[in-house]
């Protein structure tokens, strides 16, 4: 079975949405071809001459990255350097290559949240705040018999989430008229005749990164030839985003033992701490990549460690 890469670069982007991306990052598909048929992929933390051998040795055709292949603006492609080199082998060998970079560290679920659970830290929180959700009212207006169907679609497609709490819609009921004019091809009534119909104004909550497949979902759910909706920004405030995670150790533990357990859950050989070995823990901050220029969030945060994983 395949997948076309826009397919895989919708799943991507639906866990890891772009706009939570870091303003210098490059994230996003780099390399290839959005209709090109996908079979094997091969994840990798950074693309080198090494990845992209092992991708051609191994007749992948899609290459997902952690780290960008492409940082800079471009100014030429040589291939007897480092960049056109790799560049040039993917493109001749039709391999495609998609980065999520800080976009997955600061992302629901991303790298960040799974170093935390992995340590098994309790009462998580956002270490930096980088981005706010932008929340939008999405009202829609439906015939009677299809509130149910069009109310699933938004919902199910990431609409009416507010809190703890999934699909929430408010829906009213009223009269909606039009008139089919020459060339349409009306759910209801007939061309040229005016008609009434018993609709509801059906409305919830959608924030930014969803507005898109709600929107489609709701298209793809509505029975009528032409919808009639709205889409309005809201003052209200949404969930906060940002890169690390501070929280609580199960139990304190001293500085020795946190990295003998850091060493043993990552299956790393080599764990660097600074401080004193015998100093207790109780709260830890976790970062995924280099994190230096978060040490004073971090101590503003309180946790006695900050541990980078890069």
């Amino acid at each position: 079975m395949s997948l076309t890469v826009a397919a895989i670069i919708n799943t991507m982007e639906g866990l890891f949405p772009p706009a939570l991306a870091e303003e210098w990052d490059n994230t996003g598909l780099l390399v290839g071809d959005v209709n090109q048929n996908v079979e094997r992929i091969l994840v990798s933390l950074d693309v080198d001459e090494e990845v992209i051998d092992e991708a051609v040795h191994q007749n992948v055709h899609m290459i997902i990255s952690h780290h960008p292949l492409i940082f800079h603006p471009v100014k030429n492609l040589l291939f007897h350097e480092s960049l056109g080199k790799a560049i040039r082998k993917l493109i001749k060998n039709d391999i495609a290559v998609f980065c999520a970079h800080t976009n997955m560290d600061i992302a629901p679920g991303g790298i960040n949240d799974f170093l935390a659970e992995t340590l098994g830290l309790t009462g998580v929180e956002i270490l930096a705040e980088t981005k706010g959700e932008n929340l939008f009212k999405l009202v829609v207006f439906v015939p009677q018999d299809f509130l149910d169907q069009v109310r699933t679609a938004l919902c199910d497609a990431g609409a009416g989430y507010i809190g703890q709490y999934s699909h929430c819609t408010f829906a009213a009921a009223g009269e909606g008229t039009f008139l089919p004019l020459a060339g349409t091809n009306p759910f209801l009534g007939e061309q040229g005749k005016l008609e009434k119909a018993a609709e509801y104004r059906l409305e919830t909550i959608v924030p930014q990164q969803k507005l898109k497949p709600v929107v489609e979902a709701m298209l793809k759910s509505h029975p009528y030839e032409e919808v009639a909706y709205d889409i309005f920004p809201t003052a209200i405030e949404g969930r906060k985003f940002g890169l690390g995670r501070v929280g609580c150790c199960p139990r304190p533990v001293t500085l020795a033992q946190l990295t003998e357990k850091v060493k043993s859950i990552f299956k790393v050989p080599v764990v660097r701490a600074a401080g004193d070995p015998e100093q207790v823990i109780s709260k830890v901050a976790v970062l995924g990549g280099a994190g230096m220029s978060y040490l004073y969030a971090a101590k503003k945060r309180g946790p006695s460690v900050l541990s980078q994983v890069t």
